[in-house]
């Protein structure tokens, strides 16, 4: 739509970001009647076909990571645009981190793997008995039963297809559908776990599994066979129930009284423009969405917008993910799919780790490589990067010969959350864009609890050949990001309230994963969905 038809209309709800939260609470108003406007800062319309299908990385002039000078290709692939810094470091470093920006937000990437969080995920205190530093808090201030039901409104919604984990129990309600059969290396690896006693399950995936699907994990669906939450939430709203879209349009700030959000300040196409809108709903990510309210700091909120527990932008927590990379013993038939899962090591006596699955197919050769180039080229070894270059095509060759026919599988292991770890932004005096940085440093308790459950998992799958890929320690790894406008009962210790409208405003919510106050080990995506559910019955009930 014209940006002046926007800016000249008093919307019911503006929603910032069409990822999981942000598409399916949109979805769910413009479906009761809501005139609905989403702002979306990637592009979603006209996204050229060469964009889909493949990484944003194949397009590339060559081989090496994501840089601020293929802003183009990455914004037409559906990817995170801009660098951050990471200011854990001696020496602070920016990348570009993976993840979405366009129609869908990081679901437009996605594995489509959506699971359920366990009931006593919303008890996460009681599941650790030497975590003194952290922050998490006795409970959410919402149970599992009360989440439950909107759980079911969105696998029916999201379609999704798998089985439900025996550890479960039977009882779970469950709409999934009928999942294909398992690739010949998967259920070889899940016969071989049923048989030392373990309880894999199908991994429930979002997808339509049509004619020549390969997962497409990493980049944009080609077949149209990804339940993203653009593919199911957002274009029926636009299409069926009215709501509008701004594409290219970044929110810098919001603008408030003490009370509540009166004008969102946007640049669309390089044009400031003015938004007006009875609720504000932030849906940008756990990292966009607090630098949003701390670059809209004013005389009413000097700390930020919503920030007067001082939390905004604080406990950000990203998973611990390793990588394991299994030989199957019978065949090498290659599998993309993320097909399985289990969880004996979720909790055990008291000690909580998180949840092991299918990882997919991994990332072509070539951008593998070029991370460690990169990587190389940061150390303190910076000599050794001229002489890996050299040698790129015979590791590129010898890692396609390494994951051929090999099942991978991921670990993901519940971080905690701190305050120090957090979400931070830098004004610049002539731009109203800030700069995004955060802090991510682990305690010596977690990385115990890695080493733990790297062994627990090397334990599981004993006789089989198995490469460890440490990931769980790398910062970038920050696909997950959650926690950092954590949701509560009481105003000093949270941002929001329990329906996620933020304390002491009356017309603004948080619906991605920054409302978490605890990260669980599991795929945070189903959760987020639910909850915005929740929330827009809760809008709609109370005709706001």
């Amino acid at each position: 739509m014209p940006h002046t038809d926007a800016e000249n209309t008093e919307w019911d709800v503006i929603i910032v970001g069409t990822g999981m939260g942000g598409s399916t609470l949109g979805h769910a108003l413009a479906q009761a009647g809501k005139k609905v406007l989403f702002c979306e800062q990637g592009i979603f319309t006209g996204t050229p076909a060469t964009a889909r299908g493949r990484y944003a990385e194949s397009l590339f002039d060559r081989p090496e990571v994501p840089q601020p000078k293929h802003c183009n290709i990455l914004r037409k692939s559906g990817r995170w645009m801009e660098d951050i810094e990471d200011a854990s470091l001696t020496r602070p470093r920016t990348f570009i981190p993976f993840m979405g920006s366009g129609g869908g937000g990081s679901s437009a990437l996605y594995g489509m793997a959506l699971e359920r969080f366990f009931p006593y995920d919303f008890t996460p205190k009681e599941n650790y008995d030497d975590a003194t530093e952290s922050t998490l808090p006795e409970r959410w201030p919402i149970t599992y039963e009360e989440l439950e039901p909107y759980y079911s409104k969105a696998e029916k919604l999201y379609r999704l297809r798998g089985t439900v984990d025996p550890l479960r129990g039977e009882d779970q309600f469950t709409s999934y559908l009928q999942p294909p059969p398992l690739s010949p290396p998967a259920h070889e690896l899940y016969q071989f776990l049923m048989n030392r006693g373990f309880h894999p399950y199908r991994l429930p995936l979002a997808c339509e599994h049509v004619t020549g699907c390969d997962c497409c994990q990493g980049y944009l669906c080609a077949r149209e066979c990804k339940n993203d939450s653009a593919r199911i939430c957002l274009v029926p709203a636009l299409e069926q129930f009215g709501a509008q879209l701004l594409d290219e349009c970044e929110v810098l700030k919001l603008e408030a009284d003490k009370k509540s959000v009166t004008r969102v300040v946007c640049s669309y196409r390089d044009q400031r423009i003015l938004l007006r809108g009875a609720l504000i709903v932030l849906a940008a990510g756990a990292l966009r969405s607090p630098a949003i309210l701390l670059n809209s700091a004013s005389p009413a909120w000097p700390n930020g917008l919503a920030n007067e527990s001082g939390l905004v932008g604080k406990n950000l927590m990203r998973h611990l993910i390793d990588i394991y990379v299994v030989s199957p013993k019978t065949t090498r038939k290659h599998s993309s799919f993320k097909e399985m899962a289990f969880n004996d090591f979720y909790r055990i006596d008291k000690e909580k780790f998180g949840s092991v699955q299918s990882f997919g197919a991994m990332p072509p050769t070539e951008m593998i490589t070029a991370t460690l180039e990169q990587e190389l080229a940061e150390s303190t070894l910076p000599f050794a990067a001229p002489l890996f270059h050299f040698f790129r095509p015979v590791v590129d060759f010898a890692l396609s010969r390494f994951f051929a026919g090999k099942t991978i599988l991921a670990s993901i292991l519940e971080d905690l959350p701190y305050k120090n770890n957090q979400v931070t932004i830098t004004k610049s005096p002539d731009s109203d864009r800030p700069r995004l940085s955060f802090k991510y440093h682990l305690t010596d308790y977690d990385k115990r609890r890695i080493e733990r459950f790297r062994k627990h998992v090397r334990a599981a799958l004993k006789s089989y050949r198995v490469f460890l890929i440490k990931q769980a320690e790398n910062n970038e790894r920050i696909a997950h990001a959650c926690g950092t406008c954590r949701f509560g009962s009481d105003p000093q210790i949270s941002v929001l309230n329990p329906f996620n409208r933020a304390h002491d405003l009356t017309n603004l919510y948080v619906v991605d994963a920054s409302f978490f106050p605890s990260s669980s080990g599991i795929n945070p995506a189903l959760t987020i969905a639910a909850n915005a559910l929740r929330v827009a019955d809760f809008i709609i009930g109370n005709q706001i």
